[in-house]
C-alpha cells in the first residue's frame, strides 16, 4: 500500500471512521473505498483528493512522513462524537438545515397530520 493510505487508514481507525462514513462523504463508491483501503486497487489523483477533502485535510497531510492525528480527549467537546475534520460550507448548510428542521420537527410532524385528516375526509 502507499505512504497515503498506510497514513488514510491509520487516521480512520485512531479517530474511529468508518469507511461507509468515507464513502458518504466523499461519494466514491463503498466497495471501491474499500478495495483502494486495503490496497486491491490502486488510489487515483481524484480518489486522494476526495479522500482528504472529506476528512477535512489535504493530499500533503496524508502524504507527510508523519501525521499528526488529534486525540479524542483535546479535541473541543462539541466534536468529539462526529470529528472528522473540519466540517465544508456545504456540509455546515446541511447541519443548520437539519438544525432548524429539528427545532421545528412538532410543526412538521402536526402539519403532516392534518394533511392526513384532511386526506382521509
Amino acid at each position: 500500500m502507499t505512504k497515503f493510505i498506510n497514513n488514510v487508514n491509520k487516521y480512520l481507525s485512531e479517530m474511529k471512521i468508518k469507511q461507509t462514513y468515507l464513502s458518504m462523504i466523499t461519494g466514491i463508491d463503498k466497495n471501491k473505498i474499500s478495495r483502494i483501503l486495503t490496497g486491491a486497487q490502486e488510489e487515483s489523483g481524484t480518489d486522494m483528493e476526495k479522500i482528504a477533502r472529506g476528512l477535512g485535510k489535504t493530499v500533503e497531510f496524508f502524504l507527510a512522513d508523519t501525521v499528526y492525528i488529534p486525540q479524542m480527549g483535546t479535541a473541543s467537546a462539541n466534536k468529539i462524537a462526529f470529528y472528522a475534520g473540519e466540517p465544508s460550507e456545504k456540509q455546515e448548510q446541511i447541519a443548520d438545515q437539519l438544525m432548524e428542521l429539528m427545532e421545528n420537527i412538532d410543526e412538521v410532524l402536526s402539519a403532516k397530520s392534518r394533511f392526513e385528516h384532511i386526506a382521509r375526509g
